[in-house]
């Protein structure tokens, strides 16, 4: 069976309001390129994508062809696409621009810049077969139920629960049928609730801890502690891959 023919759409649209400063949380400085820049570095060298959508807001759009494009040299990247109000709506102006000859659509937060191809590939692989599969992690903490006042009303087993991350692929053709039965007024955060929806089981891949999505300048003082201290390249290089 030949490799699926995959496109990955990396959301970068947020005006990070949550961040202080000028500079929007993806275009910020993270050891000397910009944080957008080390997932699409990432995509462009698995074998497995063969193009790349990027999503960022419109009057970002210019700055993202000579600071990203240009300035790296990145080949794979086809269009650049102003994102939607939310979130969702970018990843869907960025599906809707893909081509119908696609088998798997990727879908990265280019807030996340510390993904490794290890991850790339298996939910490319998991979703050809399955139909969606997802990067997370197990939760290690003790999950508890509040009320409306925040008084605890249950301790949640934590067994079973995950915590999901980015990327996440799904079929082509089943993604396409999700928005077709997407309904108004649903809410959802993350593509694979609309694929559980058409009762199609979604896999999980293990993630990383040090995958986190920078939307505070806490969350990049931290991406630049993992940068500094050499967890992001031996993440990379995925030494424990079995």
């Amino acid at each position: 069976m030949s490799d699926p023919k995959t496109a990955a759409i990396v959301v970068a649209a947020g005006l990070g309001a949550r961040f202080r400063g000028t500079v929007k949380k993806q275009f910020q400085n993270l050891f000397g390129k910009p944080v957008l820049s080390y997932s699409i570095e990432i995509l462009e060298s698995s074998s497995l994508v063969e193009e790349i959508v990027l999503v960022v807001p419109d009057d970002s759009i210019d700055y993202c062809h000579s600071e990203v494009i240009e300035r790296f040299g990145f080949k794979k990247i086809t269009k650049i696409i102003p994102g939607g109000k939310e979130r969702r709506h970018s990843v869907e102006r960025g599906f809707n621009s893909l081509s119908d000859k696609i088998d798997v659509v990727l879908i990265h937060d280019g807030v996340r810049p510390f993904i490794n191809n290890r991850m790339v590939e298996e939910v490319i692989k998991e979703a050809s077969i399955s139909g969606g599969a997802i990067v997370a992690i197990p939760v290690k903490d003790t999950v508890k139920r509040s009320s409306p006042a925040n008084y605890i009303e249950t301790t949640i087993s934590r067994e079973s629960l995950w915590l999901a991350q980015t990327p996440q692929a799904f079929r082509h053709d089943v993604l396409r049928t999700a928005y077709e039965k997407l309904e108004d007024g649903f809410i959802f955060t993350d593509e694979s609730s609309l694929i559980e929806r058409l009762g199609i089981r979604v896999k999980l891949v293990k993630g990383s801890e040090f995958n986190i999505k920078i939307t505070t300048a806490e969350d990049l003082f931290l991406g630049e502690l993992i940068f500094r201290e050499g967890i992001y390249k031996k993440d990379v290089q995925d030494r424990d891959r079995v």
